[in-house]
């Protein structure tokens, strides 16, 4: 049997005691991604096969799956896991760790996990534990695809368990391996004439008429979603994207305006608000063949994508660090939605949180989603919609040169809700505690590396939280120089005639 094992999961192995799961283990798996509950059980009394010490050896051993999974990690539990509420345990794990839960069942007649059983020295157990394991695990099998498990393989004998070939592959966000040079395009929302100007100024051949674009030698084009709604040619813009990505010329994640057509093509419920309305009734038009290949396109499209040995990430709404090449709905939904309230503002639109203010992670996110007048960088950030269905522009950056390319609008083809220019970042506005906080290490251009110690840190955050303030809290901002009398000038507490004066006396 072939077994696919994504690089990061967590992997719960499943089987009475004496059905092998050990030696499975051993044979597939390298010796630190196993964690097996004998072995914490050890760990923590001295004793595999001390009872007694179950709950603490549990406790050690989530607590170190854990954090290999957040290291990226792949874990696998080594454990019964025949009855449920154990298995509930690997299920939160792969939960909180957005990542996603495989289950490898050794399925075994109880006679032969008996009779192995018996074999081993000094870890004999009572025929009826194995009779009970065995009743739980046939109660458990046909369930364990509605508990979470994403994956699940069966081996029904040792024979299938020695013929089993584990092969590890990547999760499908993962495209490190594609390191650019990247052309990243920004929101379209049907603006398609502005999409071939900013294709062919950045060299790409377009072909208007027939929706083809091919870019210029080694570069890539990667859209960013929301291909649809609002604008005034649609189908031209998701055939062309669509061309684009089928040849390899391009990469596409999707939108929440996308994955809302794609509700309305599947199942017809979609409201048709905030320029839905304007794609369906081109939609109409076209062919039901056609609607389906856009239906199936969209379904296909990855939430983000960890690009140039991870120095890159690409997604509709970012990504905050921890969600970064991991796979879930809820970092899905990050992706499409990015973090909100749950409230609306005076506008009628969702309030949204800006992950980015706290972001420190070390790959570029570049996205868009959020529209605005200019392009908004903040903490190794880039949002790039910049509102073109709205009569702004339209934005590519150029990866890995830095570089921004735009068209402006030919007009505006829909009325935003609220202003571009009503929320506008402001960079390092606020101050990041882990920033200053511990030892650091800062990569200087002169000096490789400079270590500032703990114990610095600390003093010297002392010293500026009881006695400075963050500069752009000040109307005024003090000379470096010893300070000349106060100004005769009215209104003025220094002017720049009296410094003059102090100068020329000292010459």
């Amino acid at each position: 049997m072939r077994i696919e094992i994504l690089n990061l999961c967590v992997v719960a192995l499943i089987g009475s005691t004496g059905s092998g799961k050990s030696t499975f283990a051993e044979k597939h798996f390298k010796p630190t991604e196993v964690l097996s509950s004998d072995f914490f059980r050890g760990l923590v009394s001295d004793d595999e096969n001390d009872q007694n010490a179950t709950g603490a050896a549990f406790d050690s051993l989530y607590y170190i799956a854990n954090k290999r999974l957040e290291a990226g990690k792949l874990t696998v539990i080594d454990a019964t896991n025949v009855q449920k509420s154990a298995r509930e345990q690997v299920l939160k794990l792969a939960k909180e760790q957005n990542c996603h839960a495989v289950a490898i069942v050794l399925d075994f007649p109880p006679e032969i996990c008996l009779d192995r059983n018996n074999q081993r020295e000094g870890r004999n157990y009572p025929s009826h534990v194995i009779q009970n394991h065995t009743r739980d695990l046939k109660r458990s099998l046909r369930h364990l695809k509605k508990e979470g498990f994403r994956f699940v393989y069966v081996l029904h004998s040792p024979e299938e368990a020695d013929d089993v070939e584990i092969f590890r592959t990547k999760l499908w966000n993962d495209k490190r391996e594609e390191t650019g040079p990247f052309d990243i395009i920004g929101d379209i929302h049907g603006c398609y004439d502005e999409l071939c100007a900013l294709l062919s100024q950045m060299g790409y051949v377009v072909d208007i008429e027939n929706c083809i674009a091919i870019p210029p030698e080694g570069r890539k084009a990667v859209f960013l979603g929301d291909l649809c709604d609002r604008g005034p040619k649609n189908v031209e813009v998701l055939c062309l994207v669509m061309s684009m990505v089928e040849s390899g010329n391009a990469l596409c994640v999707p939108g929440n305006h996308d994955v809302k057509l794609l509700k309305h093509l599947r199942t017809g419920k979609a409201t048709l608000t905030h320029g839905l309305d304007i794609t369906v009734e081109q939609l109409e038009a076209q062919p039901e063949e056609f609607r389906d290949e856009i239906a199936a396109f969209i379904d296909g499209l990855i939430s983000h994508y960890v690009l140039d040995d991870g120095k890159l990430v690409v997604a509709h709404a970012g990504l905050k660090e921890k969600f970064q090449g991991r796979g879930s709905g809820r970092v899905r939904q990050f992706c499409l939605y990015g973090e909100t309230t749950g409230e609306t503002d005076e506008f009628g639109l969702p309030v949204r949180l800006n992950w980015a203010e706290e972001y420190r992670g070390k790959a570029l996110v570049v996205y868009g989603h959020t529209p605005s007048v200019e392009v908004q960088s903040l903490n190794n950030t880039v949002c790039i919609d910049t509102g073109g269905v709205f009569g702004g522009k339209l934005t590519a950056y150029r990866y890995p040169e830095g570089e921004m390319a735009q068209v402006p609008a030919e007009r505006q083809y829909y009325e935003p809700a609220k202003p571009l220019d009503h929320d506008i970042q402001v960079q390092g506005d606020m101050l990041n505690i882990r920033d200053v906080l511990g030892k650091r290490i800062i990569s200087t251009r002169l000096y490789r590396n400079i270590t500032v110690q703990a114990e610095n840190s600390a003093a010297a955050l002392e010293i500026m939280s009881r006695f400075a303030a963050d500069p752009h809290w000040l109307i005024y901002l003090p000379p470096t120089m010893s300070p000349c009398e106060t100004s005769k000038f009215e209104d003025y507490l220094e002017h720049p005639l009296r410094l003059l004066n102090i100068t020329a006396a000292v010459a």
